[in-house]
């Protein structure tokens, strides 16, 4: 090999280790994350609450959105979440039964439903429901999703589920319904008062809270997961955070109650 190629090679080298240097200036160097499993009604409020949260902390937070059903059972598998936050008590209290669970489960807030339509000639009441105008009524599957089975029990206490069978589509989570509803595959449907009261769906269509005396409470839940010691103080973190002033604010502002 030649003088030359010699230097070439340096310069190549060389220019491979600043292009190295400079790709990795730009990323944040052993960044502190923790991944949170969240029920799909607590979306948006949990892209609030975590950005928030980053901001005071630095912590990163990595959102998994799904229903409290599914999320329990891929925690169960051996997902390597670190916070659980539920539409419910039952499903981390299930985690905490199953020894995966590194705090005592605790409510956090209290959901409320709503019946949302995108159609401006729908009145958004229960009586509704029967008439020809509406095909189909979206609710998330109240097998994994607290909101849909809190949904069946309205249907149930005004003698309609089984009239309304014919009509109802579910969705895999409240996401799912909210999509099913927002782009008009369902007339009208039940979904979080958070989605609506969201700054994403904010003045789209409109909407009618359910009396909550109509179902059982909608007792949200939360749960530190075990894990990997380096990362419990990271976990603590945010479970302190979300029962803090700032916290409950925030989830006030997207229409949980936090006082029951």
């Amino acid at each position: 090999m030649g003088i030359k190629s010699v230097k070439i090679n340096k310069v190549l080298r060389g220019l491979a280790v600043l292009l190295l240097v400079c790709c990795n200036c730009g990323e944040p160097q052993n960044q502190q994350t923790i991944t949170i499993a969240a029920a799909a009604n607590m979306q948006f409020a949990m892209e609030a609450l975590t950005q928030r949260f980053t901001k005071e902390t630095g912590i990163a937070c990595h959102l998994i959105i799904g229903s409290s059903g599914k999320l329990t059972a891929q925690i169960k598998e051996g997902a390597p979440y670190d916070i659980f936050v539920s539409a419910n008590m039952k499903y981390p209290e299930e985690i905490a039964n199953s020894n995966l669970a590194a705090t005592v489960p605790e409510v956090y807030g209290y959901g409320k439903v709503v019946l949302w339509t995108m159609d401006s000639t729908i009145t958004t009441n229960i009586d509704w429901l029967t008439e020809d105008a509406i095909a189909h009524i979206a609710i998330a599957n109240p097998r994994t999703a607290p909101y849909g089975a809190a949904a069946v029990e309205v249907l149930k206490h005004y003698g309609l589920f089984d009239s309304l069978k014919p009509k109802l589509v579910y969705g895999e989570s409240i996401a799912q319904t909210n999509q099913f509803i927002s782009s008009g595959a369902a007339e009208i449907g039940f979904t979080a008062q958070s989605v609506v009261l969201s700054s994403t769906m904010k003045g789209k269509g409109h909407w009618t809270v359910i009396d909550p005396k109509l179902h059982s409470p909608i007792a949200q839940g939360i749960v530190v997961l075990k894990g990997p010691e380096t990362k419990m103080k990271l976990r603590n973190a945010f479970h302190t955070f979300i029962f803090s002033q700032e916290a409950r604010k925030i989830l006030s502002n997207f229409g949980y109650s936090i006082d029951e």
